[in-house]
């Protein structure tokens, strides 16, 4: 069975987390912060707030930028469910805006020209989360303009594109945004098992940040409101979280991050072979902004079913069926049954319902055998020819 994703662990990896486990500190210890310092160094950002998954950082990034009742938040609706519950999870309301027919992730048409109509009817968004959908990003040039002329702040979900370029800067060091959210579960580029992190330029949002990932708990005694009691104390300030990340991940996460650039560059030069070998198919392959490097978390064909006689479903079957893990990626967001219970239907995003009838993720990782390339390649002609 070939999956469509899977994580590259080491010997070096597995080292590392060996020396965490005899340590003194299996959690709260040196690592997380030396990894936090490590993705600094890497994406060129002031601060990183590592915690245990990428929904937890997409959920003290919205709290951090203030977004609560009465307020609403926009992403796009083919993502992960995660990127639109972070609003509902800080008491925001949610909308989506429909995707580039060509990128897949937000469109800035379909962004301003909603923007528009929201500022005539006062119900312009507080936060906009823009998807770097398989790991190449949004224009964020654009976003950000459209940002500076409406009002609202900007997280950068970016959990598919940690190693990726946009305008020759990686991505991660907000220069268009306020945060940006990194994922590291095992299918990603590379993996602390499970966790995530917010990015940020802003001082006062990472230590926000900071403060909600454990508890709203501070032992600065520039930040209480009395003074200390002694070297035990603590104050909590606010209502935060258990969120925290813990030495073992952080310690995977540092080792694998040695091999980000070889990661990334292993996945282009299978995104490249793939794109020369499907492209007389009746396929759609990933279009490239020439803006972008993508990180390649994910290839995305779409079947042009008009030129084939087989349905997705049909397509989709047979690669599983051929030993070939395929996946979509996504079901839009709005479609899901929570979702059309808070008013969403079929019909109000339709490019990404249209994207959604003929999408199929097929395998890339960095360890993708030239043989499975060969036989995915292989099995493709097989059926659509």
């Amino acid at each position: 069975m070939i999956p469509y994703g899977r994580q590259d662990i080491n010997q070096q990896d597995i080292d590392a987390v060996i020396d965490i486990l005899k340590s003194d500190y299996l959690t709260q210890g040196p690592q997380v912060p030396l990894f936090e310092k490590t993705i600094n160094e890497i994406v060129n950002v002031d601060h990183s707030i590592a915690v245990n998954s990428a929904t937890s950082a997409l959920h003290i990034a919205c709290l951090a930028l203030g977004a609560g009742k009465g307020d609403i938040v926009w992403t796009s609706p083919i993502t992960f469910v995660a990127s639109a519950n972070c609003a509902l999870y800080c008491g925001a309301d949610i909308d989506f805006v429909d995707i580039d027919p060509a990128t897949y992730n937000l469109s800035t048409i379909a962004l301003e020209k909603k923007l528009k109509q929201a500022a005539e009817k006062n119900k312009l968004p507080k936060v906009v989360i823009p998807v770097h959908l398989a790991g190449q990003s949004c224009d964020m040039l654009k976003i950000h303009q459209l940002s500076l002329q409406y009002g609202f702040k900007i997280i950068e979900d970016a959990s598919h594109a940690i190693g990726a370029t946009y305008q020759g800067d990686f991505i991660g060091g907000c220069k268009f945004s306020d945060i940006t959210v990194f994922s590291f579960h095992p299918v990603k580029i590379v993996t602390t098992a499970e966790g995530g992190i917010a990015t940020t330029n802003c001082p006062k949002l990472a230590q926000n940040m900071q403060s909600l990932r454990s508890h709203g708990i501070t032992r600065d005694p520039n930040l209480m409101t009395e003074e200390s009691h002694g070297e035990w104390y603590y104050q909590q300030l606010e209502l935060g979280f258990n969120y925290r990340m813990s030495e073992l991940h952080a310690a995977l996460g540092i080792s694998q991050l040695k091999r980000l650039h070889e990661f990334v560059g292993h996945r282009a030069t299978k995104a490249a072979i793939y794109d020369e070998k499907l492209a007389k198919l009746p396929l759609t392959l990933p279009y490239q902004s020439d803006a972008t490097q993508s990180s390649w978390h994910l290839y995305i064909i779409r079947l042009q079913l008009d030129k084939i006689s087989k349905t997705h479903q049909t397509v989709f079957n047979a690669l599983r069926d051929a030993g070939i893990l395929v996946n979509l990626h996504y079901i839009p967001v709005h479609l899901q049954p929570y979702y059309q219970k808070l008013g969403f239907k079929a019909g109000d995003f339709p490019v990404a319902e249209e994207y959604y009838k003929e999408a199929i993720s097929i395998p890339l990782f960095a360890q993708l055998s030239e043989a499975d390339q060969h036989h995915i390649i292989q099995t493709l002609e097989q059926i659509l020819l």
